[in-house]
């Protein structure tokens, strides 16, 4: 790469060639043999530094060159180059760094210390972290901690409560339409909409052959809803998801919401849906996965088949019985329960499950498929009116549909 580069028949300005090798030069990270000739200086030499921290290259002990981090494993250091990153790059840059300095150099042990957790970057992602390293966590850090995971929370209230509680509120009116309603809770619209047929023009009127209109709201619980999740290790983030969406339907008088967490062991969290952040300090990351013994759980909870929903939050990967497992989503098909199993609850794209698994449950009609959060209102509110799920396009990157 040289200072005469053309593209086609035009030369670049020098200009534009100097910010082309500026670039490279922060991509290829320097010594000799990235072959730009290009000097940082200033704030381009300090972001270079906080790269080069991270993912630059190191001296071996052989005195060769091997590509290693430069962090060191202090938590001044640390905290330092985290505040370097804010600096230097927009916040969706800063949580991937973040991330791979995680990954990459083992420093889960030093989010133990609340200093660091002041300093950090908080998302979804983080959040995990912070669950699967509670029962290490001395009571120093535990505050610091409940507030980094309750200011993710709120975010993600704010971004998805309205429409979640809007589109649901809709989803239940509609499925307790019914066709011999009291005057008073005629629905006019659509009663003329479906009469339309009916019009007399000569009279100018509609005749409304067929009434349409809404149950009376005496009835105070319409449906139910258990979310039973999966808390193995690599469903972090549809944990921290789905926590929040039990929240937000337990505050709906018409929905009585159950949330039960599982891994070979199961754990009923209802009693903890008012507050989020108590739901996901009363979970527990990692271990083996027993499906089948979560969704007896479920099953025995339930007292109104007709009028309940149960969404399986899993990646399917069954260490117990699992045959009984499907015997068991069969059963409560049956008895009239609309079966929804979700691959992942994330923004993470297409996630890694039990193929095998997820067809054994289609076959049963019941479908299984990854779903982002902006969908799972759309998804929650087709089950509450049995009609078909809005599964995503199979094509779609990060569909995760057989």
């Amino acid at each position: 790469m040289t200072g005469n580069a053309t593209t086609g028949n035009v030369t670049p300005k020098d200009g534009a060639v100097d910010e082309r090798l500026r670039r490279w030069r922060l991509v290829l990270g320097g010594e000799s043999a990235d072959g730009t000739g290009c000097t940082l200086s200033g704030k381009d030499a300090a972001m270079d530094g906080a790269l080069s921290a991270l993912y630059g290259a190191g001296k071996n002990r052989g005195g060769g060159t091997s590509r290693s981090a430069g962090l060191g494993a202090s938590a001044p250091s640390v905290a330092r180059w985290l505040g370097d990153i804010r600096t230097y790059f927009p916040s969706s840059v800063v949580q991937v760094m973040q991330r791979d300095a995680i990954d990459r150099l083992g420093l889960s042990a030093l989010l133990l210390e609340p200093e660091m957790l002041e300093a950090v970057e908080a998302d979804v992602h983080l959040v995990g972290t912070l669950l699967s390293l509670n029962k290490a966590m001395p009571e120093t850090t535990k505050e610091t901690a409940r507030a980094v995971v309750r200011k993710v929370v709120q975010d993600i209230e704010k971004r998805l409560a309205t429409r979640t509680r809007a589109t649901l509120t809709g989803a239940l009116d509609r499925s307790a339409r019914i066709s011999r309603p009291r005057h008073r809770d005629i629905d006019w619209d659509r009663t003329i909409r479906a009469n339309l047929k009916n019009y007399l023009p000569e009279h100018g009127t509609v005749v409304p052959e067929r009434l349409i209109g809404y149950g009376r709201a005496a009835q105070s619980v319409k449906k139910e809803v258990v979310l039973c999740i999966d808390q193995s290790g690599s469903m972090a983030a549809s944990v921290v998801y789905a926590s929040v969406f039990g929240a937000v339907l337990a505050s709906m008088r018409s929905i009585a919401t159950r949330l039960v967490v599982f891994d070979t062991a199961v754990v009923d969290l209802t009693d903890q849906l008012d507050d989020p952040v108590d739901v996901l300090f009363g979970t527990q990351l990692g271990g083996g996965t027993d499906i089948n013994r979560a969704l007896a759980y479920c099953q025995s909870r339930i007292t109104r088949p007709a009028d309940t929903v149960v969404v399986l939050i899993s990646d399917l990967y069954e260490g117990g019985i699992r045959d009984e497992m499907l015997k068991r989503v069969a059963a409560m098909k049956a008895s009239g329960v609309q079966f929804v199993a979700l691959l992942a609850l994330s923004d993470e794209g297409a996630p890694a499950y039990d193929r095998e698994h997820a067809a054994a449950l289609a076959a049963l009609d019941a479908p299984a498929f990854a779903c982002t959060p902006d969908l799972f209102p759309e998804v929650m509110a087709a089950a509450i009116e049995k009609r078909p799920i809005p599964v995503p396009d199979s094509d779609l990157p990060g569909s995760g549909l057989m």
